[in-house]
């Protein structure tokens, strides 16, 4: 069976790596933080910037491959990466920089923080108790979903999720039930900006189709991909809203294509999927800290 596909937003750009190959997607310039100019640190922008360039494609980096990669000269990479080194986030080894252990302790301050645990493990875990496979929660973050929980019961040696991870919207159920949830003009900006890529040769990469699923996709109120994201995985999802009404994460379940046809998954799933996302969206009424840190933000 085909190796999975991993993506993570790094740099500039989203890598996608299978069997040794790498592309790009999504290599447009982010969108300039709307902050006041005399409140914004440039040194902590590029210190982020740094961390986000190391990826599995770029594990390890020499200075001026850091600087490629973010744009910066080498003399302000230079400055970020030596600072980052020196408060334990990156090593210097054989000429080269690494990010060291101690990183995932920003990951970690989160799902504790936020309550992540508490407050979406139990549904998932119900979920899985279930159906067996997996289940998981993510939010939009900017053209990915971004994975914040994940429960499997799968024994497989390949990952395909997992918290902080990535994948591309279009191509994954949960990032279909995220965009089609936007305003039309939101959805018009992303399908102008979208360069999708080929991930199997089931992957709808026709814009005018991937128009009709998300109009699809809001009507019916869920989503099912099979083999899209990766040979072998079938997915269906469905938006959680918040007590007023707005869209803030989606929660799928998924397995594999060979033993699970998509009108049987819909069919077998689809009311519990819909009863866990009922039940999240109560829950945050206790995890206020969980749900400020996924809506969107009004600044």
């Amino acid at each position: 069976m085909p190796g999975s596909w991993i993506s993570v937003i790094k740099g500039r750009g989203t890598i996608i790596k299978k069997a040794g190959t790498i592309s790009r997607v999504s290599r447009r310039k982010p969108a300039a933080p709307q902050r006041n100019k005399v409140e914004f640190v440039e040194a902590l922008a590029r210190g982020l910037a740094v961390l986000g360039a190391f990826d599995e494609a770029y594990s390890e980096m020499t200075l001026s491959e850091v600087a490629s990669r973010t744009r910066m000269s080498p003399a302000t990479a230079r400055r970020s990466l030596h600072t980052l080194e020196a408060l334990g986030y990156l090593r210097f080894v054989n000429k080269k920089f690494v990010l060291a252990a101690h990183v995932l302790t920003l990951g970690a301050a989160y799902v504790r923080a936020a309550g992540v645990d508490e407050a979406l493990m139990p549904e998932l875990r119900r979920l899985v108790d279930l159906f067996g496979d997996a289940s998981s929660v993510s939010v939009l973050d900017g053209s990915n979903v971004l994975y914040i929980a994940h429960c499997s019961e799968q024994r497989a040696a390949r990952r395909t999720a997992g918290i902080g991870v990535t994948y591309p919207a279009y191509a994954t159920s949960m990032g279909r039930v995220l965009l089609a949830r936007l305003r039309d003009d939101q959805i018009e900006t992303y399908l102008a900006e979208l360069k999708p890529l080929k991930l199997t040769e089931h992957t709808v990469t026709d814009i005018g189709r991937l128009r009709q699923i998300l109009a699809q996709t809001r009507r019916l109120g869920y989503n099912a991909v099979v083999d899209e994201l990766d040979y072998g995985i079938t997915a269906l999802a469905v938006p959680i809203t918040d007590q007023a009404g707005r869209v803030v994460a989606a929660v799928n379940t998924s397995g594999y294509s060979g033993k699970l046809p998509v009108d049987q998954l819909i069919d077998r799933r689809l009311n519990d999927l819909r009863i866990a996302a009922a039940r999240i969206s109560q829950v945050f009424a206790r995890y206020p800290v969980l749900l400020h840190s996924i809506a969107q933000n009004p600044r």
